[in-house]
């Protein structure tokens, strides 16, 4: 086993990212570590390095810097829809590197994409384990144990006076505090990784992201691990992950340290390898987590009557087609036409969003407007349809839309942070059909 892997690149459209493979048999692991240990760096901390080799005993190693991180292409965070373009760039190595199935592991906020990998594409996602997650970190009237938002502020003030200088240490690494050479190391990785603006940046938009509706579509079987001295991610975060996936078995450890590399990492390891080499693959399902789109054409049946038969079968055709192109263009799919309309379904918020706005604007050139509708959630494909409740939420949620708007479902803006994409709450509603009012959001017009 080479004593340093070489970095490598994939492309995800015009991006790049940087990974590594460590080994070429047995079943693959993937290791997505924080913004904080760039890959190229890991390896030269010799007990990290260490730790990776045991990973890498499992089978193949598969390592990735995060889009924006590390040795990937440092795309400006406020030019990204951050989750899913990190979920993106985990596909676009799985596949550069010829992985069908793979299992995952992700610590902290790193987790978040990876999560969103597993309910996503659960076809890709053998297993799942995750290190000191959060679902959600700020503190709301549904989510008592999480940091007031007054607090956040500070504490992202600290970090980013604290980065670059190996104070970050005392925090997430409390065993390693008095060990020179690892917080020099752990200080090196900072300032190589990003300055202290950009820790701050990155580190408010993990902090800020709420993943809790994903979490019940993810299959995989799920392992959690968490320390219980853990002051960065508290233990109630972490039962609140593993209480939100189905199939999730909660591991806590004596000790303080955030990082899974530091402290007594060899029961760590041994919970890991135990977990990856000897849990079973989830069994196939056609459940997967989608986000939905429905649109309307507003006034069509006037529309009909004023073209005639012939001219309003003509005009829906170039609807359609249309439609269609932009749909996969956004890498989504086009399950059906609905005479006035159109359902879809995508893999990722933004890029839906983007799709109904792109449509919107383009349907005025055939002298139509359409309001469009989304939710994300989970559906089950069938016969070449998709069915369930998530469908029946973005159908009411297009309903409520004003012409030309596109309305989106709460569990929609807190995934697509870092996007361009910005709303406005236009206040909770009793959704005919569906249980609980929903929160429910129009989307500002997408800035050119």
């Amino acid at each position: 086993m080479a004593a340093m892997p070489e970095t490598a690149y994939a492309r995800d459209g015009d991006h790049h990212l940087a990974y590594q493979v460590v080994g070429d048999s047995g079943a693959d692991l993937l290791f997505v570590p924080t913004a904080t240990f760039p890959i190229d760096l890991m390896w030269e901390e010799p007990t990290v390095a260490g730790h990776l080799r045991r990973l890498a005993s499992f089978g193949r190693l598969i390592t990735s810097d995060l889009l924006g991180v590390g040795s990937s292409d440092a795309v400006p965070i406020s030019d990204l829809a951050a989750i899913q373009s990190w979920t993106d760039g985990l596909l676009a190595v799985l596949d550069a590197v010829g992985s069908e199935c793979v299992s995952v592991f992700a610590m902290s906020e790193s987790a978040l994409p990876a999560m969103l990998l597993s309910a996503s594409h659960p076809e890709r996602v053998r297993s799942l384990v995750l290190w000191a997650p959060f679902a959600r970190y700020v503190r709301g009237p549904d989510h008592p144990f999480g940091m007031p938002e007054p607090a956040l502020a500070k504490y992202l003030d600290s970090f980013r006076d604290t980065v670059g200088a190996g104070g970050v240490v005392d925090l997430l690494a409390p065993s390693w505090a008095a060990d020179a050479a690892k917080r020099r190391w752990w200080a090196r990785g900072e300032r190589l990784a990003g300055g202290p603006g950009y820790f701050k940046a990155i580190l408010d938009l993990f902090l800020h992201t709420d993943i809790r509706p994903v979490l019940a579509s993810i299959q995989a079987p799920t392992l959690v691990l968490h320390r219980r001295g853990d002051r960065h991610v508290i233990t109630e975060h972490a039962k609140d992950v593993a209480e939100r996936i189905q199939r999730a078995r909660l591991v806590e450890f004596d000790g303080d340290d955030n990082v899974w590399f530091a402290g007594d990492t060899h029961r760590v390891l041994d919970e890991i390898e135990s977990f990856v080499t000897g849990s079973r693959r989830a069994a196939p399902t056609n459940r997967v987590l989608s986000t939905v789109l429905f649109t309307d054409i507003v006034e069509s049946t006037k529309c009909a009557t004023d073209l005639g038969d012939h001219g309003w079968a003509s005009l829906l055709d170039a609807h359609d087609r249309l439609v269609e192109r932009h749909v996969i263009g956004a890498r989504g799919t086009v399950v059906k036409f609905t005479g006035d309309g159109a359902l879809a379904t995508f893999d990722g918020p933004a890029r839906a969003i983007d799709c109904a706005c792109a449509i919107r604007d383009a349907v005025q050139d055939l002298g139509l407007t359409i309001r469009a509708g989304l939710h994300t959630g989970e559906v089950e494909m069938a016969d070449g349809d998709v069915h369930g409740i998530a469908v029946h939420v973005a159908a009411r949620i297009m309903a409520l839309a004003a012409p030309g708007e596109v309305l989106v479902s709460g569990a929609i803006p807190a995934l697509v942070l870092g996007s361009r994409i910005d709303f406005d709450d236009r206040g909770s509603h009793q959704l005919k059909g569906v249980p609980h009012p929903w929160p429910i959001f129009a989307v500002r017009d997408i800035p050119a």
